[in-house]
């Protein structure tokens, strides 16, 4: 797993999200990778389920993956929301919403919100789906209503870099599970997503300076 939790970095990113069969989490790994590129100390964290074994079952592979991301990331907590500078958050689109699993962490994070603990820190959203137009655009904005309760500072790519004119939308990275044989994200949905790591780190550093 990619990291870099470390004093002394120009600013504090945090990656919380939800991954069923690791579409969302590539994408995860690669703003990491572009937010460790701009700098950035980086804590990637994946949401929990809480369906039992029984929902899982009727998802192939989804307990055995499962499995695996939790033994490789850490659960997200409050403690991890108040060490970031930034906080971008990722989810497979259900319906054409945020995750469960995502927004029982964001809900967590209500006694932060009541505190002011928030305020002022940076915040970005990047989704998956399994359908074209099956709800990106749409989730990523659904993701931004609880930043603004928050106050946190909004940061989408937009299109700032050549990489945006390729693939994405300027609201945050996205990707299209084409069935099984395609599951992760393809080259240039991986650009997007190392870009806006990158913009998300270089605007929490300039904001904590």
């Amino acid at each position: 797993m990619k990291s870099a939790d470390g004093e002394g970095l120009m600013s504090n990113i945090l990656i919380a999200f939800y991954s069923r069969d690791g579409s969302t989490e590539a994408l995860a790994n690669a703003v990491a990778d572009g937010a460790m590129a701009g700098g950035a100390g980086v804590r990637i964290r994946r949401a929990r389920e809480f369906v039992d074994e029984t929902v899982m079952a009727q998802a192939p592979g989804w307990a055995e993956q499962a499995e695996r991301m939790n033994a490789a990331y850490e659960e997200p907590t409050a403690d991890d929301a108040i060490w970031a500078d930034g906080i971008i958050f990722g989810t497979p689109t259900r319906f054409g919403l945020v995750s469960s699993e995502l927004k029982a962490y964001i809900d967590s994070l209500g006694a932060l919100w009541a505190r002011g603990k928030l305020a002022g820190k940076v915040g970005s959203a990047f989704s998956s789906t399994s359908t074209v137009h099956g709800g990106n655009e749409m989730t990523n904005f659904t993701l931004y209503i609880p930043m603004a309760h928050f106050g946190m500072i909004i940061v989408p790519p937009g299109y700032a870099d050549g990489a945006m004119f390729k693939a994405g939308t300027p609201y945050g990275a996205t990707s299209i599970s084409h069935g099984p044989e395609q599951r992760k994200p393809d080259d240039l949905a991986l650009d997007v997503a190392r870009f806006q790591g990158q913009r998300v780190a270089e605007v929490a550093r300039k904001l904590k300076g």
